[in-house]
């Protein structure tokens, strides 16, 4: 085996430490929708101006600037306003650096990629683990000065990062860019342009523990009510003391509703989040809050009553239940999911599935569903993959990260583990030991099935390859003969079998022949009767 990776072991994968619910805000006023945009509109102007001076200050931040920021903040909006500001700042700047580095790393593997196949001779041939060279001179000649283009880039970001030097778009790269292709996104430019502006609103309160409802800023009572602190120039729009207003329109989380009642009456923190969906029209609020900390439980413990294995795919989830010994139980089953559309359909899409699986895997009995670890963020570069478009579409389409949030988090509700599996050589192996086998003529096993199946006996921590089958009743055992042999370590493997009942030869029974017990007369590996030398006695003279 070699050449193949080392497999890393299964392990229990850890609980969600926050959640987040979301609800529309229904029955609002045009007044409350006049006072939402002022507020929005306003607090999205100081958040662009925070932002912009924390990008400024790059690798020089220091807490006093902080603080400053924070001063000067405070005067046209409210202290808790203010630091909800800042700290968004500086979560926002952090992500952009996380993205940097992983776009560094992205043009620093490009870059080796490309080298190495101009290094080789055009049209020579690669290897399972490296790329040959490229198919033509015309192709080498392109790759070359894309080379020349992904070394200019990389020297850029690195000067930038040493800089400490950002780019972030407020609002989104993406709707950013959208404007210059209006007809390929199906928008008129107002579309647009309500779009863009209520993405750079800026409607995020954090929660406070001890504080009135957990939240001092947006605070929702336990009947749904909803009420804002009104930055200091607004504050002639209150319409309730100390410079509130109360929205008329109220809210009620239908999931997790009871959990987030009990936080609010208990006035522990809890984050809000108010946003405008231009196309729908419509209000919505997020409520998320953080989860203390549950210890895992161990492997053994999940795996006790089997384990459902789950193959994730670009357009379904192949599962199939395996009981303690590793053995499919019943048929497999397929939950299909459609990822095209929006991305509320994507995530609904993935939802709906989900919860089927969940709901079956509860009704099997089992406590744990075996997924892969899968992790596709150095398996998308074009560099790698050359021409097989396809290909990369086919790993981008795969909902990983998706997927494996939501599945941890709504098996946390329902009492199931997830037990993270190496993915590497499942779908392989899973094909070429299980897909025959449990194929029949009332079951096509297809090569998804096989891979849940490899993936399953992985988590239990059992091989994947199946025990050898005994030979047919045509061989020289017939019946009774063991699937796992003696090591030629083993002392006793060459002594006298015990007798067994029944004929063994047409002509003599098991044990009865002259030379039963008696391993040298008989033609065995490594006894005396194979290594004698042979001769042959002179002819009598007689004849």
């Amino acid at each position: 085996m070699g050449g193949l990776r080392t497999i890393a072991a299964p392990f229990v994968a850890s609980a969600p430490a926050a959640v987040a619910v979301r609800t529309r805000i229904k029955h609002l006023s045009a007044q409350d929708e006049k006072v939402l945009e002022l507020v929005g509109v306003h607090l999205g102007a100081l958040a662009s101006g925070d932002l912009k001076a924390r990008c400024a200050d790059g690798l020089e931040h220091s807490a006093e600037a902080w603080a400053a920021r924070k001063r000067g903040l405070t005067a046209v909006s409210s202290a808790r306003w203010a630091g909800t500001i800042t700290k968004a700042s500086h979560d926002q700047w952090a992500l952009a650096r996380r993205g940097q580095l992983a776009h560094i790393h992205d043009l620093e593997a490009g870059i080796a990629a490309i080298t190495h196949r101009l290094s080789l001779p055009v049209g020579a041939k690669g290897t399972k683990k490296a790329p040959g060279g490229y198919r033509s001179r015309r192709e080498w000649h392109a790759k070359s000065r894309r080379l020349q283009a992904l070394q200019d880039r990389l020297e850029k970001e690195r000067a930038d990062r040493e800089a400490g030097v950002v780019h972030v778009v407020r609002g989104g790269k993406r709707l950013a860019r959208t404007r210059h292709h209006l007809d390929l996104a199906q928008l008129t430019e107002d579309q647009w342009r309500t779009r863009w502006q209520a993405e750079r609103w800026f409607l995020t309160a954090d929660g406070e523990s001890g504080k009135r409802y957990g939240n001092e800023t947006i605070r929702i009572t336990p009947g749904g009510d909803v009420s804002i602190k009104l930055p200091a120039p607004l504050t002639g729009l209150a319409n309730a003391p100390h410079g509130r207003y109360v929205l008329t329109g109220t809210v009620r989380f239908a999931h997790r509703g009871g959990e987030w009642a009990d936080r609010v009456e208990a006035n522990r923190a809890v984050a809000y989040r108010l946003h405008y969906d231009s196309g729908r029209d419509r209000w919505y609020v997020t409520a998320s809050w953080q989860l203390p900390p549950t210890p895992a439980i161990p492997i053994e413990a999940a795996l006790a009553e089997g384990v459902v294995a789950v193959d994730t795919n670009t357009d379904h989830l192949a599962a199939w239940r395996l009981d303690v010994h590793g053995n499919p139980i019943g048929e497999p089953r397929r939950f299909s999911y459609d990822l095209s559309g929006t991305r509320e359909h994507r995530d609904a899409q993935v939802r709906h599935a989900l919860t089927r699986l969940l709901h079956w895997a509860r009704t099997c009995g089992v406590k744990a569903i075996a997924v892969e670890d899968l992790d596709f963020t150095a398996e998308k570069t074009r560099e790698k993959h050359g021409r097989r478009k396809w290909f990369r579409r086919l790993i981008s389409g795969v909902p990983t990260a998706r997927l494996r949030a939501r599945l941890t988090s709504m098996a946390d509700r329902m009492g199931i583990a997830i037990i993270a599996v190496d993915p590497a050589y499942t779908s392989r192996w899973g094909a070429q030991h299980w897909q025959k086998p449990l194929t029949s003529i009332n079951r096509k096993t297809t090569r998804h099935d096989a891979a849940a199946v490899a993936i399953g006996r992985h988590a239990q921590g059992h091989p994947i390859r199946r025990r050898t089958a005994p030979p047919l009743h045509d061989r020289s055992d017939r019946v009774g003969h063991r699937t796992v042999q003696a090591s030629s370590g083993t002392s006793w493997r060459e002594e006298p079998h015990p007798r067994m009942p029944g004929p063994r030869t047409r002509s003599v029974r098991a044990g009865c022949g002259a030379n039963a017990g008696n391993q040298d007369a008989q033609h065995c590996s490594g006894r005396s009767a194979e290594h004698e030398p042979w001769h042959q006695d002179s002819l009598p003279l007689s004849l």
